[in-house]
């Protein structure tokens, strides 16, 4: 998949970017979704005001604390959280509503950008949106 539609970036570096407009990258587009099942420390809601909080659509808290953000654990996480995605699309439906519209973005508190829950729920939200547009579409 050359380019996705749905877009990620940690809150605290968007948050950033709401208070120093102009010092970093274009912000990402679309719509704004919080895809954390807790609130990300230190940012108050009023600093991601308009954005969409989808706590559902998050890993589940046994999941979470399994999980612990251990690189080598990523894996099976992943594995078992897809699992829990499939067991609640109902969760899932904001996303995919707004993400068949236009590009979103998923906004995350992890450190760790390369192993964490919004990469699973990116590529399954686009996963299900290639699915659901049938083949040779794009």
């Amino acid at each position: 998949m050359a380019e996705h539609r749905i877009h990620l970036e940690r809150v605290y570096d968007e948050v950033r970017a709401e208070k120093h407009p102009g010092q970093g990258e274009d912000p990402p587009p679309g719509p704004r979704f919080l895809v954390d099942r807790l609130w990300p420390r230190g940012v108050s809601k009023s600093e991601v005001a308009g954005d969409e909080w989808v706590k559902d659509a998050a890993p589940s808290p046994q999941l979470r604390t399994w999980f612990g953000h251990d690189p080598d654990r990523f894996e099976e996480f992943a594995n078992r959280y897809r699992t829990e995605l499939e067991a609640r699309p109902q969760a899932l439906e904001p996303l995919l509503d707004a993400a068949r519209k236009g590009p979103i973005t998923l906004l995350y508190a992890a450190k760790d950008t390369r192993h964490n829950h919004a990469i699973v729920l990116r590529d399954h939200l686009e996963s299900l949106l290639d699915s659901s547009e049938g083949s040779g579409s794009n």
